[in-house]
Formats: C-alpha cells, structure tokens, sequence
C-alpha cells in the first residue's frame, strides 16, 4: 500500500478537497482506496456519509491510533491522509507514514509563510513533499507568479494545478467528486491529471526504494 498525506498549516487551503477528490479519482482508476481523515472537524468522513457508494472508506482517527489504522487497511492500494491545520503532532505523523507530502496552497503571497513550515515537517519524517497549486484563478499570472516564488524557496511543485471551479464545491455537497458529478468537466480532467502525477511519483519513490535495497 503507498501512502499520500495532504498537509498544510493553513486553514483553508482546500485539504479535505483535494484529499476526497484524489481517493476518488484512484477509485475510478481501479485503485482501491481508503481515506484515513485526522482533521477532529471529520469533513471528509461527513462528505462519506453523504454518498451512495461505499468506497472510498473513510476512517476517521486520532494521530495517536494512525499506525494501527493504516494497518487495518492495509490491504488497500492507497491510503490518503487528511491532516487537520495548525495541528504539528498530527501532520508529522502522517508525514513519517506517507511515502509523499502533498501540500496544498492557494496562490498567495499570505499562503507562502506557512508552507515551509509544512515543508520541514516532511523533512523532519524524511518524506519527499511537493506543493499543489490549488484554487488558482482562472485567467491571470498569479499562479505562474506562485510557482516562480516557490521554486526561488527551493521547494518542489506539483505540474498540475487545480482551478477554482463550481464543480469541485458542488460535487462535494452531493457527496462526490468532480470526476463523478461532471466526469468530462475540466475539474473532472484536472484530478484525473493529479492523480496520474502522483501515481507516479509514488512509483519513483518505489523503484528508488527497490534500488537501494538491491544496491
């Protein structure tokens, strides 16, 4: 099973979204997955409790129990954490049992200062991070001027961005997610996209792991 944990120390970065709609759009990949939801506001256990379909599972605990509940769930194929802001025990346990940090940002500047700090967490757990460019207006630099920013920082960005679109907030609400609610949207696409970046990551990191081990 590989492990992704949406972090930030920021509330309002759009964590809990970018968590259901990644978990979902695995799901439809063929992936099974599970969502382990640390955040005590229990938003993506509520978005579970507003579905029909019964997978992805949404297992809500304390940081203290993460260990064991990723275990009862190990038979999935992955496992997204979603951390609570402002919670630095929390987010360093999922840091230490992810095999990536994905660290959602809105594109600005005030949202730039507390990136770091997620960024050092990961480092503290020795999990690779990168930064998603999330809720970034539709036409304008700002997003360009983000990503410039962060690369002069040092700190990786994630290729795809997610747009500010009606359809990631009313999928949610009807207990979906875009890929579902409007599968040919461009949110629907732009998850997919995210998905597939991740995917593989995750199977870099894999065939590293696989290297050293055999080195």
């Amino acid at each position: 099973m590989r492990t992704v944990a949406i972090a930030s120390r920021k509330g309002g970065a759009g964590k809990t979204t970018v968590a259901v709609h990644l978990a979902a759009a695995a799901e439809q990949a063929g992936l099974g997955t599970a969502i382990v939801d640390l955040d005590p506001q229990a938003s993506a256990a509520t978005w579970s409790d507003l579905r029909a379909a019964a997978r992805p599972e949404v297992r809500c605990c304390p940081p203290n129990r993460l260990s064991i509940v990723l275990a009862e769930i190990a038979p999935c194929d992955l496992a997204v954490i979603d951390t609570a802001p402002h919670a630095e025990g929390g987010a360093l346990a999922a840091a230490r049992a992810a095999d990536l940090v994905v660290i959602p940002c809105r594109p600005a500047l005030f949202d730039f200062h507390s990136i770091s700090a997620t960024v050092d967490i990961a480092g503290l757990a020795g999990t690779p991070a990168a930064v998603l460019l999330n809720a970034v207006p539709p036409r304008g630099p700002m997003a360009d001027e983000a990503r410039d920013a962060l690369a002069a920082m040092g700190i990786d960005v994630l290729e795809t961005r997610l747009v500010q679109r009606q359809a990631f907030v009313h999928s949610l609400t009807a207990g979906l997610a875009a890929c579902e609610f409007e599968p040919r949207s461009k949110a629907a696409a732009e998850i997919r996209a995210l998905h597939r970046e991740i995917a593989l990551r995750l199977q870099s990191h894999r065939n590293q792991e696989t290297s050293c081990r055999n080195a």
